[in-house]
């Protein structure tokens, strides 16, 4: 009889042959095995298919698709796995030797929860490190997290080990996402599982090279995202309190808005975050866009 499959990655790529062996290498190298290994190639063009072959055979799972985008990819690879415990890897990233064994023993001790997650050391894309992402910091007590998760729902895809019944029950990615995807993830799994968090950084992840985070639907997605999810723990979490999670977000996108030359869209977010938070904090935040816009506005007329 073949051997129950514990643990399966799925690692999504898009023309990124020289960087993926990094990705997969690391995989191998974990200290508690990975038995099922899928790589989902969003329709790359630059010979992933020959290197893959050639350098790791049978040993991962090579599945090729039209272009459609990371969430369609994720959730193609999320279809196919057949571990217990399903994990994510971004191509651009690594995990640390341990991280799969430490997030299985986690899991293994609280049956009751849907997701661990870990520490991430952020690098360049020269692979130099930035900083340390704490997910302590923010998600203060593993558990019912939601109300945590609100005020920072960044997520870290390879950071995530997960149950497979939580993919079974609610679904991946939302592919109607161009971005904040990993954030509506996140907060879907934290409405329905306990989350918890190893305090370690078993994961580096690149920033900053090629990503989606600048285009300007960022903004518009990350605000969506976050006013559906404060309507749905509207009764599960206090009212206060997502009104300053709602605050916060209004405030960190208004910001971005105004660097985009968003003028009006991120005047009318600034307004709407100063009305909703009582924080001395938040509301000198506020205060300080509106010099920031102003300086940034006279940029653009001088250089035109």
């Amino acid at each position: 009889m073949a051997a129950r499959i514990e643990v399966s990655v799925i690692i999504p790529t898009y023309n990124r042959r020289d960087l993926l062996p990094r990705a997969l290498d690391s995989v191998l190298a974990q200290t508690l095995a990975v038995d099922e290994i899928i790589v989902i190639d969003d329709g790359s063009t630059d010979g992933t298919d020959d290197m893959l072959r050639a350098r790791y055979g049978d040993r991962i799972r090579y599945v090729w698709q039209p272009n459609a985008g990371v969430s369609a990819a994720r959730n193609h690879g999320l279809r196919l796995a057949q571990g217990r415990y399903l994990a994510l890897l971004d191509s651009d990233d690594l995990w640390l030797p341990a991280k799969t064994e430490l997030q299985v023993a986690f899991l293994d001790a609280h049956p009751d929860f849907g997701m661990a997650l870990c520490d991430v050391e952020r690098i360049d894309a020269d692979y130099r490190h930035i900083d340390v992402l704490r997910r302590r910091d923010t998600l203060q007590e593993d558990g019912w997290a939601l109300r945590w998760i609100l005020h920072n729902p960044a997520l870290v895809p390879a950071s995530v080990l997960m149950r497979r019944q939580v993919v079974e029950q609610l679904g991946g990615f939302d592919e109607g996402l161009r971005t904040a995807e990993d954030l509506e993830f996140h907060l879907r799994v934290a409405r329905h599982w306990k989350i918890g968090v190893v305090e370690q950084a078993l994961v580096r992840a690149m920033r900053g090279h090629d990503g989606l985070s600048a285009a300007d639907s960022t903004y518009d997605d990350y605000v969506r995202v976050m006013e559906a999810a404060v309507a749905g723990a509207r009764g599960s979490v206090d009212d206060r309190e997502l009104d300053e999670a709602l605050a916060g977000t209004y405030a960190r996108n208004a910001r971005g808005m105004l660097i985009r030359g968003r003028w009006k869209e991120g005047a009318a977010l600034a307004r709407r975050a100063w009305h909703l938070t009582r924080d001395a904090e938040l509301r000198g935040q506020i205060k300080a866009l509106v010099p920031f816009g102003i300086k940034r506005l006279l940029r653009s007329l001088v250089l035109g």
